[in-house]
């Protein structure tokens, strides 16, 4: 940092000197030789220029100026038209001053586009004589106004990248919580919804069939337990993630739920009253885990429903390994429209369905539910695949 800071130091210092060397060399070369001197070194001010734009832009119109006024007895001998090294010499400063622009704040801009105008105006009405001064008039200011605008797009352009990333981070924070709303609700929604049906079942039964009460007890207790388990999995991976924890430092957690897991999910849905009967079709395989986990949270949340709402003691699940696409079907016989919370306008009044729906739009796949013409209700799922993947297995 230190050798950084000297370099663009010494670059200063080299700069005032080879203004020094081309205004002593004044007589003895034409003023554009000069100007593209002078031009050329102000890319010693870049160290500077990186640190103190504004500083690197006094320096710059005062080389420019020492030039311009330093070779004018020349300019006038002949040795070449002044309306060329006055451009070129001041072209440098404005090179200057587009960096300023695109950097520094408006106030500071404003503050750098008049101290270049009262420095560069002044001087070409002192030095250019005749035709000179007339394209000098028109020149220099159209140089400065490049100049900035050159900066103001710049300036613009990286505003504009800011706020798309700024944009993609909230995108993305956004994605985040709602991706750990549905996982919240779908962990919760049906753990409480069996609790509820064996709390209700225990209460009725505990003075007549104590038996029945018990296991309606200790499933509500296995239940209870598989759900706080889950909880802490979440929120301890939640709290890892925000304390930047490494890989080394985060507790194993247990692996995500899918399609394989919908017989034990059955089950625990059969202890609830609800007898479940799952069909397996196609060439059963591997699936990418963000899908087989969105199937298996559809198939959830659709028995959940049947649990709460349907009023039936059965329902079927159908899961279809296609080719192209996965197919997941829940269907019940039970109360439909009315039975599963769903409102004539095809709006759920709570957030299943509509959980359901965003997973399945989120891997492009397309989702139905709605009452069956036979009575009844079904929710239906259809995921793209992207490929086979692994070894099918005989179906069950």
């Amino acid at each position: 940092m230190t050798r950084t800071k000297a370099a663009a130091w010494a670059g200063g210092a080299l700069y005032l000197l080879m203004v020094g060397l081309l205004v002593g060399a004044a007589t003895r070369a034409s003023g554009t030789v000069h100007a593209v001197g002078s031009l050329l070194a102000v890319s010693l001010l870049a160290g500077v220029v990186r640190r103190k734009p504004q500083l690197a832009l006094a320096m710059a119109l005062f080389g420019s100026t020492a030039v311009v006024a330093g070779t004018a007895d020349s300019l006038h001998d002949g040795l070449a038209p002044s309306y060329q090294g006055q451009f070129l010499s001041f072209l440098a400063a404005d090179l200057v001053l587009g960096f300023v622009v695109a950097t520094r704040t408006r106030r500071a801009s404003i503050v750098a586009v008049a101290a270049s105008t009262a420095v560069q105006l002044p001087v070409i009405g002192l030095f250019a004589h005749g035709d000179s001064m007339t394209v000098n008039a028109v020149i220099a200011p159209l140089a400065m106004a490049a100049a900035c605008m050159a900066g103001l797009l710049s300036r613009e352009r990286r505003e504009h990248a800011v706020a798309l990333r700024s944009q993609e981070v909230d995108k993305a924070v956004t994605a985040e919580r709602l991706r750990i709303a549905r996982e919240l609700h779908d962990m919760v929604a049906h753990s409480i919804g069996i609790i509820a049906i064996q709390a209700g079942v225990g209460s009725r039964v505990i003075q007549t069939q104590p038996e029945q009460a018990g296991e309606a007890l200790r499933a509500i207790e296995a239940t209870s337990r598989e759900t706080l388990s889950g909880l802490r999995r979440t929120l301890v991976s939640l709290r890892q993630a925000d304390r930047g924890a490494t890989a080394s430092e985060q507790s194993p957690l247990a692996p995500s739920p899918g399609l394989a897991d919908v017989e034990q999910l059955a089950a625990a849905t059969a202890d609830a009253g609800v007898r479940v009967d799952v069909r397996r079709s196609g060439g059963e395989r591997p699936l990418p885990a963000d899908i087989d986990l969105s199937a298996y949270r559809i198939v959830q949340e659709a028995l959940t429903n049947v649990v709460r709402h349907a009023g039936t003691g059965h329902c079927r699940v159908d899961i279809d390994y296609g080719d192209e696409e996965l197919s997941v079907e829940v269907v019940d016989d039970g109360r439909g429209v009315a039975g599963n919370g769903v409102a004539g306008n095809g709006a759920a009044h709570g957030f299943g369905i509509v959980g359901m729906r965003e997973r399945a739009g989120l891997l492009h796949g397309r989702l139905s539910a709605g009452p069956r013409p036979e009575g009844g209700f079904r929710v239906a799922a259809r995921l793209p695949l992207p490929g086979p993947v692994g070894v099918p297995v005989e179906a069950r």
